[in-house]
């Protein structure tokens, strides 16, 4: 059985539609690029959630998010050794493109992120590690032509492993 668990997420994109990406290795379900974001607190909203988890990760906090959900979507994995099922809103934003900012290291390892980078639009489309949400290039190029969508895209649940699109 596997414990429901809500999460916030943000896709950062700079002046040329890049996004910035962390590199994870899950036990269950391998190395995957995910956005920045995480579980809420108890009493967080969404946003509340992906501001937060977007300070702690990435030490920036003059993002501003003015609450534009890309999509929703639901996944399963392991955290910490327990099987949950996690219902994620994926926000959308836009900053410059730079570095990680503060020490991050220790909350990094503890989180199972191994690496930050940017990904161009090029990039996306040729990644070969497993991205998360899978569709998330489909998706960002709709932004790119055609601005943030007026009400979020419910990806679903979208299973890992054969026959699914993650890992």
């Amino acid at each position: 059985m596997r414990i429901p668990r809500q999460a916030a997420r943000v896709a950062v994109l700079d002046p040329a539609g890049a996004v910035f990406m962390f590199r994870y290795d899950n036990e269950e379900v391998g190395v995957h690029w995910a956005l920045p974001g995480g579980g809420m607190d108890p009493g967080e909203s969404p946003l509340e959630a992906v501001e937060r988890e977007l300070r702690e990760e990435t030490g920036w906090s003059d993002i501003e998010l003015d609450g534009t959900v890309l999509c929703l979507w639901e996944h399963d994995f392991t955290r910490a050794g327990v099987p949950v099922r996690q219902h994620e809103h994926i926000f959308l934003a836009y900053g410059p493109r730079r570095d990680l900012l503060g020490e991050l290291v220790e909350s990094h390892a503890a989180d199972g992120i191994l690496r930050g980078r940017w990904w161009s639009p090029a990039d996306l489309s040729d990644a070969v590690e497993p991205l998360w949400p899978p569709q998330l290039p489909e998706l960002l190029a709709a932004v790119r032509q055609d601005g943030p969508p007026m009400t979020p895209v419910d990806l679903g649940f979208v299973p890992n492993g054969p026959g699914g699109t993650s890992p």
